[in-house]
């Protein structure tokens, strides 16, 4: 029997984000016990406009609308959204 990787998130960007990756979403397959991190470390390999989710400034994080840590484990069919950095002024 194969494992079953069908399990995924869906994977929202806003802000500057969305503009610097050229994406509003995407569909990502994770498997158990994946985390935010984990998440974030994949999506960096994807070349140096994604390495900047990874970066000196972290990105902001919510699972389901709730903000979330990057230790906390997605599930199957969550929405995460990222945001950039919040400066302030």
């Amino acid at each position: 029997m194969t494992a079953d990787t069908s399990a995924t998130v869906t994977v929202r960007f806003f802000a500057r984000l969305r503009e610097h990756l050229g994406t509003d979403s995407l569909t990502v397959a994770i498997q158990p016990q994946t985390t935010v991190a984990d998440l974030l470390a994949t999506l960096a390999t994807r070349g140096e406009a994604w390495q900047e989710l990874t970066g000196d400034r972290p990105v902001m994080v919510a699972i389901n609308q709730a903000m979330a840590k990057p230790g906390t484990r997605l599930n199957p069919d969550d929405e995460i959204a990222f945001f950039p950095p919040v400066t302030g002024g």
